[in-house]
């Protein structure tokens, strides 16, 4: 490939990006929407969220995990009974890492 090439590539790929993220700047007005995609939208950073960490927790190397001698089982676990139980997401954070850096130092895991 050649340096113009190049050249043309990322400024094509700077301008795409510049109207794609722009896009909904431009009217004036606020763009209708139905409420049931209002409704949908809500969830969207869930969804998100939930596509990048549960399969951070129950795959390992591309495979499911096979043993329940796995330290992100548990640290999910009790991550998640502090949550329904406290409510504080900060809480959340450290009784996982608490439980997972105890199982992985402490056992091996």
């Amino acid at each position: 490939m050649s340096f113009w090439w190049a050249v043309l590539g990322i400024l094509g790929m700077a301008v795409i990006t510049l109207i794609t993220r722009s896009f909904f700047m431009l009217p004036k007005n606020e763009i209708p929407m139905p409420d049931w995609a209002k409704n949908g939208l809500r969830y969207a950073p869930l969804a998100a969220l939930a596509a990048v960490i549960v399969p951070e927790i129950v795959l390992t190397q591309g495979q499911l995990i096979s043993t329940w001698q796995d330290a992100r089982i548990y640290a999910t676990l009790a991550g998640t009974a502090y949550f329904f139980w406290k409510r504080g997401i900060l809480g959340t954070i450290i009784c996982g890492t608490a439980v997972m850096l105890t199982l992985r130092i402490g056992l091996g895991w």
